[in-house]
C-alpha cells in the first residue's frame, strides 16, 4: 500500500468502526499473542460468512477516542514479521496474515493486519478452538455459524462440477480402457470376467463415479481426458511437473489423463539399483533407489488432495538423493503424524468426487492408509523415512529419500525386521540429528539402540560395531571427562604452560563430532573450571588472555 492507500483504508475502517470484520486496539508492547490468534480466527471466520475477502486487525487506534494514538508493539521488523509463523503454527488449517502493514501516521505508528477470509467450507481455529464476533465482542463460533461454513462445499466440490460443452469425445481411449481394467480388477469377486468390458461406456463411467448422469465432470477430465481437452478446465492448470535438479537439469510437464501420465512421470525419474551390505555377509542386498508403488502412492495423494482452485500444479523435484513432492492446499484434516500408524481414518476430503473416482479406479484408498504404506514401504527397504514440510502456508511438501543417510540405521533395519514402527520412527529422527520424545529415548536406551546425552543421541555401540563405518562412531562417541582432564594435565606437565588457543588445539579434535564448535568451546571451558576449582591448575595470565599452568602443589607431586 502507498501512504494515501493506508490513509484511505484506515479512514474507511474507522468510519464504520468495529464490526464483525474489523477490530481496533491501542496495543502495547506486551499485547498477548494468544489474543491476536483468537482475533485472527474470529475475523477470518466472519469475513467468510459475510462474503468479504479480508478482515482487519488494527493496532495504534484508541477504542475510546477512535483516534490514532500509536503503538509500540514489536517495533523490530524481524520480530513483527515472525508473528506470521506464530499464527500459522497454532491455527488449523495452517494459515496466517496475508500482510502486516506498518505506517507512520502523523499521530503515531499504526499496524494494519490483513486477515484472509476462511476458505470455503473450512472454519479457522486457534489452538483447537473456533472464534467469532458478536458486534464488537469476541465469542466462540456457534454451531449455526460453524454449520454455515461447513455446508459451503457440499455443492462446491471443484472436481464434482459438470463441464459445459465437454463430451465423451474429450476422453482418451487408452485411459478409458485402462480404467475399465482397473475397475474390473478391483471388483473381480463381484463381476464375472469380461462383464465390465461389455458395459456401454456411459454405464461404466457412471458406475466408476467418473461422470454424473452421463455428463463429464472435472474429475473425469483430470483422470481420463485427452491432453488437448484440458482447455475445458481453464484457467485452472491440470498439470504435473517433473523437474530434475543438480549437476544436470531438465523438466517435463504432464497433462491429463492423469490415470496414465503419473506412470509416465515416474518413468522420467532415474531409478538405479543400490547395494546394501549386511553384517558378516558377502552378498549385498539390492534395492531400487525408488519404489514405484511408493512414488505413485505419493503422486496420487498429491492429485487427490490438490486445491485446484489455487491455480497451481503438482511438482515433483528429483534431487540427487531424494524426491520432493509439492501440491497446493494445506493438510485437509489433521496432520501427517496422525496417519503414520495407519489407525486414523479421515472423515472429510477436499475433493470428494475426485477422491471417490480414484478409489473406484484403484489409484488410492480413502481409509488413511496411504501415508502409513509409504512409511512402512521405506522402512522395509531400509531407507530413511519420509519427511513432511508444512512450513509454507497452503502448500504440502513430502520428501522421499533415495539413499542411505546413516549406514548403521540401515543395517539395524536389515538385522531387526520386526522393530515396531514407533521405534523405527524414533531411530530415523536420531540418524537425522532431530530431537525425539523422552519416552522414545528411554525406550531405545533400554533396548540398547542409542547412546549419547540428550539431545546428541547416536546409534549405540552394539549397532555401530556392526557397521563398516566404525571410525564415524568413534568420532561421535563422547569420551569420559577423565580422558580429557588427563590430556590437559599431561600437556601442562610437559610444556609447563598453555594459553587458551593451545588448549583448544589440543582438545577440539578429541571431542565428539556430535558437538558443534560453540558446544566444544563451552565443554573445554567447563573442564578448565573443574581443574581450577580442585586446585590442579591456575591462571597466571588475565581474564581476557589466560595462561594456564599446574599449581605448585601438583607440579611438585608430579
Amino acid at each position: 500500500m502507498t501512504q494515501p492507500d493506508f490513509s484511505e483504508q484506515l479512514d474507511s475502517l474507522i468510519a464504520t468502526w468495529e464490526n464483525e470484520v474489523a477490530e481496533f486496539k491501542q496495543a502495547g508492547s506486551d499485547f498477548s499473542t494468544d489474543d491476536i490468534g483468537k482475533y485472527f480466527s474470529a475475523l477470518a471466520n466472519e469475513a467468510n460468512l459475510r462474503g468479504v475477502e479480508l478482515g482487519w486487525l488494527v493496532f495504534g487506534v484508541s477504542n475510546k477516542t477512535r483516534c490514532v494514538v500509536g503503538t509500540d508493539y514489536r517495533p523490530q521488523q524481524e520480530r513483527l514479521q515472525s508473528l506470521k509463523m506464530q499464527i500459522a503454527e497454532n491455527s488449523e488449517p495452517r494459515v496466517t496474515f496475508r500482510e502486516i502493514h506498518e505506517w507512520q501516521h502523523a499521530d503515531g505508528r499504526v499496524l494494519m493486519f490483513e486477515i484472509p477470509a476462511a476458505p470455503q467450507g473450512i472454519p479457522i481455529s486457534w489452538k483447537g478452538h473456533y472464534y467469532a464476533r458478536a458486534g464488537e465482542s469476541l465469542t466462540s463460533l456457534g454451531l449455526d455459524k460453524l454449520d454455515d461454513i461447513r455446508r459451503q462445499t457440499l455443492a462446491q466440490d471443484w472436481t464434482a462440477q459438470v463441464v459445459p460443452g465437454a463430451t465423451l469425445d474429450d476422453l482418451d481411449e487408452a485411459a478409458v480402457e485402462k480404467a475399465r481394467d482397473s475397475f474390473a480388477q478391483k471388483y473381480a469377486n463381484r463381476f464375472q470376467p469380461g462383464e465390465v468390458q461389455g458395459w456401454p461406456l456411459t454405464t461404466f463411467l457412471d458406475r466408476a463415479r467418473v461422470t454424473h448422469d452421463g455428463q463429464l465432470t472435472r474429475a473425469a477430465l483430470l483422470l481420463l481426458g485427452k491432453a488437448e481437452s484440458s482447455y475445458h478446465l481453464s484457467p485452472h492448470p491440470a498439470q504435473l511437473t517433473w523437474k530434475l535438479e543438480g549437476v544436470e537439469r531438465a523438466y517435463e510437464h504432464f497433462g491429463p489423463p492423469f490415470l496414465l501420465n503419473t506412470t509416465q512421470l515416474y518413468q522420467r525419474i532415474r531409478n538405479i539399483q543400490l547395494r546394501l551390505l549386511p553384517l558378516d555377509e558377502l552378498l549385498p542386498i539390492e534395492v531400487s533407489k525408488y519404489d514405484q508403488k511408493i512414488v505413485l502412492e505419493a503422486l496420487h495423494n498429491c492429485i487427490a488432495h490438490q486445491d485446484y482452485s489455487r491455480n497451481g500444479r503438482v511438482v515433483v523435484k528429483e534431487l540427487p538423493d531424494r524426491l520432493v513432492f509439492e501440491n497446493e492446499g494445506g493438510f485437509y484434516e489433521g496432520q501427517p503424524d496422525d496417519y503414520i500408524q495407519g489407525d486414523k481414518t479421515p472423515r472429510r476430503y477436499r475433493n470428494p468426487a475426485l477422491a471417490l473416482a480414484m478409489v473406484e479406479l484403484n489409484m488410492i484408498d480413502t481409509m488413511g492408509y496411504g501415508i502409513h504404506s509409504i512409511y512402512t514401504g521405506q522402512a522395509r527397504r531400509y531407507f530413511p523415512l519420509p519427511d513432511y514440510d508444512l512450513r509454507e502456508p497452503g502448500v504440502v511438501g513430502l520428501t522421499i529419500y533415495g539413499g542411505v543417510v546413516d549406514p548403521a540405521y540401515s543395517r539395524l533395519l536389515i538385522q531387526n525386521t520386526q522393530l515396531p514402527l514407533a521405534d523405527v520412527l524414533a531411530l530415523d529422527r536420531v540418524q537425522k540429528r532431530l530431537p525425539i520424545p523422552d519416552d522414545a529415548a528411554a525406550r531405545l536406551r533400554r533396548s540398547k539402540l542409542i547412546e549419547g546425552r540428550k539431545p546428541h543421541f547416536h546409534v549405540s555401540a552394539a549397532v555401530a560395531e556392526a557397521t563398516a563405518n566404525k571410525v564415524d562412531y568413534i568420532r561421535t562417541r563422547a569420551q569420559d571427562d577423565a580422558f580429557y582432564l588427563k590430556l590437559l594435565t599431561d600437556y601442562l606437565e610437559k610444556f609447563e604452560r598453555a594459553n587458551r588457543a593451545e588448549i583448544n588445539e589440543l582438545l577440539m579434535g578429541k571431542l565428539s563430532d556430535a558437538l558443534d564448535a560453540k558446544q566444544k568451546y563451552n565443554k573445554i571451558s567447563g573442564l578448565l573450571t573443574r581443574l581450577r576449582r580442585h586446585g590442579v591448575i591456575l591462571n597466571t595470565g588475565s581474564d581476557t588472555a589466560p595462561c594456564w599452568q599446574l599449581t605448585e602443589r601438583v607440579a611438585k607431586r608430579n
